[in-house]
């Protein structure tokens, strides 16, 4: 992480001061570091560069260090499903296949062939629809920012999709932020096979329980993360502490009549903010002004099965084929 993060984080507990040990640095970054909150004596260490900023709760599911954990742990006790699944011609792979593939090859260091195995698996993965809808958001918010000074804060990166974009086509500075420690990790080595890492620092912690200082955020930016944030709860009055100036965030929006979806969403503790009229009112409530730009429909279908892992899916929703409304948040 930056060091000019200090100035903008605080305890995410009790949100009092924190005193920092810097144990290295390399140039303006902090490696090797340790946060004691002056309130409570909770401590937030800086390991690998990462910031972990994560409280005893609310609890929460790593769900992409799971993936990788348990596809790594599976290949290593099968080695004929590795044969499988790395051996053969990509193109003797169904396009889940060729997803699960491109992991294992970021995990051997591999980014660039990873990278292009996963944009030839999202072809056979999602819809011309969805990919089309979703590209156009993501320039979208890149184009809106493209005057911006940053820093920018995204949150819910995931594998950092948004975040690589903006650091390719912005000069500012960014900030990505997970729940999960592993996932970041993975990112920082892939951002800087790619050239990226430079102008991007790493936080972990819960959006739900954030380690910013009241209005110290300018923009904030996500990538269709507020659906994918389980038990969501204060959330948006969370995030709404923190921002002092805009929040971008890229979202899609089941159909009202949905009910199949909506039902398999809400059983895993993700429905509060899928409906479009239901996420305007929480971000109203809450105290933002906001508004929806940039719209467009896609055909959505469930993710389609691993035919060398067991019939495991990329995504778990939609659960059933949907038609997605599409658009960016505009909030302040």
């Amino acid at each position: 992480m930056h060091a000019y993060l200090i100035e903008m984080l605080e305890c995410p507990v009790c949100h009092d001061e924190l005193e920092w040990r810097i144990s290295r640095r390399r140039g303006e970054r902090i490696e090797s570091a340790e946060a004691r909150c002056q309130g409570c004596a909770a401590v937030y260490p800086v390991l690998e560069g990462v910031g972990l900023f994560l409280t005893p709760d609310p609890p929460r599911n790593d769900l992409w260090g799971q993936v990788d954990s348990q596809l790594a742990k599976y290949l290593r006790e099968h080695s004929e499903v590795e044969q499988r699944l790395m051996d053969v011609s990509a193109d003797e792979l169904a396009p889940a296949d060729l997803f699960y593939r491109a992991l294992v090859l970021e995990e051997r260091g591999e980014y660039e062939a990873a990278k292009e195995l996963e944009e030839q698996a999202k072809a056979g993965i999602y819809t011309e629809g969805y990919l089309a809808c979703s590209e156009s958001q993501r320039n979208y918010v890149i184009e809106r920012l493209s005057e911006s000074d940053g820093p920018i804060v995204d949150t819910a990166s995931g594998r950092c999709y948004l975040v690589e974009e903006m650091a390719r086509r912005l000069e500012c500075l960014i900030v990505a932020t997970d729940l999960s420690p592993r996932v970041l990790r993975q990112d920082r080595r892939r951002l800087e096979s790619f050239g990226l890492y430079d102008k991007i620092s790493l936080l972990a912690f819960d959006a739900r329980r954030t380690p910013f200082r009241n209005g110290a955020v300018g923009t904030l930016t996500t990538n269709v993360g507020l659906s994918n944030i389980e038990e969501p709860g204060n959330l948006l009055s969370e995030l709404r502490r923190v921002v002092g100036g805009q929040f971008l965030a890229i979202s899609h929006f089941y159909p009202e009549g949905d009910e199949v979806n909506a039902m398999a969403l809400r059983e895993a503790g993700l429905s509060s903010l899928i409906f479009r009229n239901a996420a305007t009112d929480a971000f109203i409530a809450t105290g933002w002004e906001v508004g929806i730009v940039n719209e467009c429909s896609g055909r959505a279908e469930p993710t389609p099965k691993s035919e060398v892992l067991g019939g495991a899916q990329v995504d778990a929703f939609p659960v059933q084929e949907t038609m997605l409304q599409w658009g960016v948040i505009m909030a302040r």
